[in-house]
């Protein structure tokens, strides 16, 4: 009898994690997933309504802007967080399409191998890096451009220092450490 309380013990302790794994592993619903846009479709929507707008720059090859893709903005909570404050734009750096920017138009440029868009350097600086988050303000001036993989605690920390505008106030060290908005942390 006691075997048998036993194994019944451990196909409900089995069935729950099975079922705690299903929920952590279930895929964004399209209302969880980042509303990606174009560049020009950002600036005509900030026209509209004003918001803030982040900057996804990768490029095609970039191994750890897939990574990002997948560990970061895939998350549901902060796909979530990033439809209800920012303007998301995926922005390739090496566009060959001319993109215009307050009033000025930014074409590709042949370079090494691949080459860049000229928006990428007035928004990353002569240095380019992939990927990268660009955050602009609600009239498209640049607010701070941030280089490297960033995993989801610490882009919900960026995200929120920018979207709540505590970047005017406080410095970013003391934001950080006061932090404590996670729903992510371990």
């Amino acid at each position: 009898m006691r075997k048998w309380f036993l194994a019944v013990g451990v196909l409900l302790s089995l069935q729950q994690v099975g079922n705690t794994q299903s929920v952590i592993s279930k895929p964004a619903t399209d209302t969880e997933k980042v509303k990606w846009l174009t560049w020009e479709e950002a600036v005509a929507l900030s026209q509209k309504q004003k918001r803030k707008v982040l900057l996804d720059v990768y490029t095609q090859w970039c191994q750890w802007c897939e990574r990002m893709d997948k560990a970061t903005f895939q998350d549901p909570e902060i796909a979530r967080y990033i439809n209800e404050n920012f303007y998301a734009v995926k922005f390739d750096a090496e566009t060959k399409e001319e993109l215009t920017y307050k009033a000025k138009v930014y074409k590709f440029v042949r370079s090494g191998k691949h080459g860049y868009n000229e928006l990428a350097v007035v928004f990353l600086g002569e240095r380019l890096s992939f990927p990268s988050l660009v955050f602009l303000d609600e009239d498209l001036g640049l607010i701070q451009s941030i280089p490297g993989f960033r995993n989801p605690f610490e882009f919900e920390q960026i995200a929120s220092y920018f979207a709540t505008d505590s970047y005017k106030k406080t410095p970013w060290s003391a934001y950080q450490k006061n932090y404590t908005n996670s729903r992510l942390r371990d």
